[in-house]
């Protein structure tokens, strides 16, 4: 199975990286963009008996690596 894990920054945590695109767009032409955020994208093949396990397992990996659980939220996809 392809997992898909995708982590952000919690709401209210300041993300720099997505303040230098906003702006950087900005100089660009693009003044209308507004509260840009930068991810990360995580993506991997699992052996798992099903979806739920799979599901289960990489929840398990992003709360002991793949994400920082204090600062960062993450969607787990398993295709």
């Amino acid at each position: 199975m392809k997992a898909t894990v995708h982590v952000f920054l919690k709401p209210g945590v300041l993300d720099v990286q997505g303040k230098a695109v906003e702006n950087a767009l900005h100089g660009l032409g693009w003044p209308s963009v507004k509260d840009a955020r930068v991810g990360r994208v995580i993506e991997f093949d699992l052996d798992a008996a099903d979806a739920d396990a799979a599901k289960a397992e990489v929840k398990t990996m992003c709360e002991k690596l793949l994400a920082n659980m204090v600062i960062e939220s993450y969607r787990i996809d398993i295709a």
